[in-house]
């Protein structure tokens, strides 16, 4: 079957990935295919620098990370943004080899052709979330309800301002 994507500059970042035809929601799109790689390896190298803005990992699971910069494909290009219309899904393969698991990219609507392909990256980093983290890792989207930022809100700080709230309110 011949690919319904295919990849050129966006307007979002650098590289995107745009719909060649008509795509149904819950349409399987793409697998995120790379090199399986132990979150050891990855930190020990240089291909998760935090501080760069750009990254072409996929956490799989609590053991491996899909690196796409090693036999990546298309996949690689879809950009982030806060009102995505794809997401990606993750297959636990049902043996025990966890090198074994995939994540696939599927769409959440109906996309039209010329339309870009994107997906909420849900990066997490433990490290503090600085403005100048904000910054290397700033979303470019252009959504009406862009948080400007790819990373993810820290969980704890929400269950922090939701405690003040309930005290202010008592």
């Amino acid at each position: 079957m011949p690919s319904k994507i295919v990849a050129r500059r966006s307007q979002i970042h650098g590289n995107g990935v745009f719909a060649k035809e008509p795509i149904r929601k819950g349409e399987r799109i793409v697998e995120y295919k790379g090199a399986r790689r132990t979150h050891e390896e990855v930190d020990a190298g240089d291909t998760g620098d935090v501080d760069s803005g750009h990254t072409f990992l996929f956490t799989l699971n609590d053991e491996y990370v899909i690196d796409a910069n090693l036999r990546g494909n298309i996949a690689r290009w879809i950009n982030h943004s806060c009102k995505p219309n794809c997401e990606a899904i993750l297959h636990e393969d049902e043996g025990d080899d966890r090198r074994k698991d995939r994540v696939f990219i599927e769409a959440i609507r109906d996309i039209e052709p010329g339309e870009e392909l994107s997906y909420n990256y849900g990066i997490t980093l433990a490290e503090k979330h600085t403005k100048e983290l904000k910054a290397i890792w700033a979303c470019r989207c252009g959504a009406g309800n862009c948080t400007g930022t790819m990373l993810q809100p820290k969980k704890d700080k929400k269950k922090k301002k939701k405690g003040k709230k309930k005290k202010k309110k008592d």
